[in-house]
């Protein structure tokens, strides 16, 4: 016997994965969002649409639904095999992720974990109220306690973390364990270490700004320039007051970087110079030994004056030659 399904697609209704709104939409372009749930419709119904299909009944250009569903692919919330697509089932796949994924701790251990640590047990869920309103994936969980074996982080840190990561860019978990890792090369793991790491992290911040004003670049400092900062106030030792002599420098190129500017505060930091005034007698020192040296005259040669020439000399016969030639 065949059953056929009486409902109309006006009383139907397509079914989205909580786990899709939670870990998947907040940072998913509008674009790829309207693709997927239309995809989901159309696996519901068995149907087929070909790229161009998407294109006219989603209104959308052609390039952009082909890069939509590349996007989602790489998410893993889409597969292709051959010339057809599936949906992958989200909810399987954060199963698998936690019972699964070597990386993290398992719900089992997660609860012993959290069952020797009543405040890392109330740091979790203070973390899912506050951050995720209550309805934190079960992923988060286990990565969560991952974390804290992995970064040794005491409860307040991992607190911090999150309360970082929310302030600025969000709680993506790459975005999560960049500053986890950043925070672990700075041998951050308790209260006190994470206040003297703000301390430097502020101060370093504003000289960024004050660099970026001097230097009138009206953006915001690449990467690698921010990298050259860090390194000045960092392993260099130095304050802006230094650093703005090196920029001072600049004036005299064309197009100065930081390039130019790192190799004069790399070669003060190698000569041991702290203060202004040190690095001042230093350029004074080193501007005078690349003046040539001159000869005495030179510097100062004589200034001619009237007779201050020597003499010709005239013998006895010389005269003689004269008079003759007056006679003449």
């Amino acid at each position: 016997m065949y059953f056929q399904e009486y409902k109309s697609i006006l009383y139907s209704d397509t079914l989205v994965p909580d786990i899709f709104i939670s870990e998947y939409l907040p940072s998913m372009p509008c674009e790829q969002v309207k693709v997927y749930l239309y995809c989901l419709f159309l696996s519901k119904h068995n149907k087929n649409a070909t790229t161009e299909d998407l294109s006219k009944k989603l209104e959308m250009d052609y390039d952009a639904v082909s890069n939509a569903i590349s996007a989602l692919i790489n998410l893993g919330i889409m597969e292709r095999k051959d010339n057809t697509l599936k949906i992958v089932d989200l909810k399987e796949k954060e199963i698998n992720k936690i019972y699964r994924r070597k990386t993290t701790s398992t719900p089992e251990e997660a609860i012993l974990s959290s069952e020797r640590s009543t405040k890392r047990r109330e740091t979790i869920k203070a973390i899912n109220d506050n951050f995720f309103q209550g309805v934190m994936s079960p992923s988060w969980y286990t990565t969560i306690d991952a974390w804290f074996d992995k970064y040794k982080f005491e409860e307040d840190v991992m607190y911090a973390l999150f309360q970082h990561c929310y302030d600025y860019k969000g709680l993506s978990p790459s975005y999560i364990e960049k500053v986890a890792d950043n925070w672990h090369s700075k041998n951050i793991v308790n209260s006190f270490d994470l206040d003297s790491y703000f301390i430097q992290y502020q101060k370093i911040k504003d000289i960024k700004q004050k660099i970026g004003k001097k230097l009138k670049l009206g953006r915001l400092l690449t990467e690698y320039e921010e990298e050259f900062v860090e390194k000045w106030v960092e392993d260099f030792g130095f304050d802006f007051e230094i650093i703005d002599i090196a920029l001072k420098k600049t004036t005299a190129k064309t197009n100065p970087n930081f390039n130019y500017i790192h190799a004069i505060l790399k070669d003060w930091a190698e000569k041991r110079l702290k203060t202004k005034e040190e690095i001042i007698e230093y350029e004074r020192e080193k501007k005078q030994q690349k003046r040539p040296i001159k000869k005495k005259d030179e510097e100062n040669p004589p200034v001619p004056r009237y007779g201050d020439f020597k003499q010709r000399e005239y013998d006895e016969e010389y005269f003689e030659n004269f008079f003759d030639n007056v006679e003449k």
